[in-house]
């Protein structure tokens, strides 16, 4: 070889390098976190509390769409612990699902680690504890995802970004709740409201006057819808649960159980405090709770008293509901429009009417969804799947339309992959539901009063719907989604309200491919935990 060849073939070298460096995987973000319970006065009480890292809420997470999440969670507690990721879609990884039917609870002085990619997403999303009541403990915290650099948003950058989680909370401790659930029996009405982790007036959110800030709102309650406003102030919804939406403006906005959004609020008011406030919707009595927005040149403390929520109830609520509307001019986490997906101009290939229900099976209060009463395996449904372990659930457990008997069993719906489905979620009930399906983005053509049909159809929205992941049900009515099943795995379909999950209120949805391709789904991970029948099986 010629010495004139050689720094030509060097560079040569050196450009492929730089190639694969920069073509190379998406980003880590490492996180190491430590669960332990603590004391905590979120309504004056002492309470046992979950804390993470010593936190309630726990830490928030901040990612951009693709990163990878390494989530080292130690389980400090006296029993066993998970976490789940409320709207992250964990694409073709339920494995990492963090629900009872798809991972084994990491065991008291154990670890575990979630390997996550936000793949293809951004917006605003929570982590919970999904285990036992673990819920009404705390254990919770935010998760932000950005845009990529590269990707244009459809509103200029704020001036900051908050995060605010809020939601009913009771003054018992968790393990007395769970005590009422276990012996038959609901509820009872929550005790207060929090906003991140404490009551009235516990928290400040301070603003420069004159700019524009991201407030991402959710509701991480137990049992109640709530009402988010600001004190002569404005909210400019701008995402919806990782869609970005028409930006229309509002006094107050609704957010039901297990939901989560983002609003644009101006500091245009002259330079003072006001209060951010927070009430439960459709209960009597109302509860309040409030927080302060201050002005940084603020000239006095917040006057009068805080404002008022809407004075009507339901027909209000679903109005507003129905103007929630993507915005087809906008990117998503890829740079095509989010209106390209024209959702509405594809058959479905299935119906499923999903009707709650409240009965009593065997002198006890359960909650039930087509007749069937959820009652957890002895070993994760998505282990028995894989290792084909016979007799923890029957495929079809629970029927795509609602049969009448009440029941208590482990129901398995299944459905094939690339299908795209019409749900009906069917309430009976006089109180609101609020439904959340794991793994999955679904499209809300419709919801009204009254019982659905296939008439119903005529009114659906099919040009600009918003997607969401949890979807709110009001008293006699329904809501209908078209949902496109595009993520093989063991995915859990639950009411958010969570005593009624916790007895019984819910579902698995086995999204099946017969490829068994690791395009389709990842394998099982190394570090897998086995439990129940499950235990002494081959690992990989």
């Amino acid at each position: 070889m010629g010495e004139k060849q050689r720094p030509i073939i060097a560079l040569l070298l050196l450009s492929t390098l730089l190639f694969q460096f920069s073509n190379g995987e998406d980003p880590y973000r490492f996180f190491t976190w430590n669960v332990s319970y603590g004391d905590i006065y979120p309504l004056g009480v002492k309470q046992q509390g979950i804390l993470i890292n010593g936190q309630f809420p726990g830490p928030l997470i901040e990612s951009t769409t693709n990163d990878n999440l390494v989530i080292n969670v130690f389980n400090s507690l006296d029993e066993p612990f998970l976490l789940s990721w409320n709207g992250i879609m964990q694409r073709r990884n339920s494995w990492q699902d963090g629900v009872f039917g798809t991972n084994c609870p990491i065991p008291p002085g154990q670890n575990f680690t979630y390997n996550l990619q936000v793949k293809d997403q951004i917006g605003s999303f929570f982590y919970f504890p999904s285990l036992a009541f673990h819920k009404a403990a705390g254990g919770y915290g935010g998760i932000k995802i950005a845009s990529r650099s590269v990707i244009p948003v459809p509103f200029a950058p704020p001036a900051g970004d908050y995060t605010i989680l809020a939601g009913d909370w009771f003054k018992q401790n968790h393990t007395d709740l769970k005590a009422i659930l276990d012996n038959g029996h609901d509820l009872p009405f929550p005790d207060g409201l929090l906003i991140n982790g404490r009551g009235s007036n516990g928290f400040t959110f301070t603003v420069d006057q004159g700019k524009t800030y991201r407030f991402r709102i959710s509701n991480v309650g137990l049992t109640t819808s709530i009402n988010f406003r600001i004190q002569g102030h404005k909210l400019i919804l701008v995402e919806v649960e990782g869609t970005h939406s028409l930006q229309n403006t509002y006094d107050s906005i609704d957010v039901h159980l297990g939901q989560s959004l983002s609003v644009l609020v101006t500091a245009d008011q002259p330079p003072k405090d006001y209060y951010v406030v927070v009430s439960t919707r459709f209960t009597t009595p109302v509860l309040t709770t409030t927080s302060t927005l201050r002005y940084s040149n603020s000239a006095g403390g917040v006057d009068a008293a805080p404002p008022g929520g809407p004075t009507t109830q339901i027909d209000w609520s679903i109005n507003q509901a129905r103007s929630l509307r993507r915005n087809l001019t906008a990117s998503g986490p890829r740079p095509n429009p989010q209106g390209s997906y024209h959702y509405g101009l594809i058959n479905t290939t299935r119906t499923i009417r999903l009707v709650n229900s409240a009965p009593v099976i065997n002198g006890k209060q359960r909650y039930a969804v087509n007749s069937v009463s959820f009652i957890p395996p002895d070993t994760p449904l998505k282990l028995a799947d894989h290792f084909k372990i016979s007799g923890v659930f029957s495929l079809g457990s629970i029927q795509d339309n609602p049969t009448g008997g009440d029941h208590l069993q482990t129901a398995v719906m299944p459905a094939d992959f690339r299908g795209y489905v019409e749900v009906v979620f069917e309430n009976p009930e006089d109180t609101v539901q609020s439904w959340h399906v794991d793994g999955h983005h679904f499209f809300v053509v419709g919801m009204d009063g009254g019982q659905w049909s296939t008439a119903s159809r005529t009114g659906y929205n099919l040009r600009d719907t918003i997607s969401r992941v949890t979807v709110q049900v009001y008293p006699k009515s329904w809501t209908a989604v078209y949902m496109p099943l595009d993520n093989v795995g063991m995915w859990n379909v639950r009411s958010e309200n969570w005593a009624r999950q916790y007895l019984g209120q819910q579902f698995y949805l086995r999204v099946y491919s017969p490829a068994n391709s690791w395009r389709d789904e990842a394998p099982i991970p190394n570090n897998v935990l086995l439990c129940g029948r499950a235990v002494g099986h081959h690992q990989p």
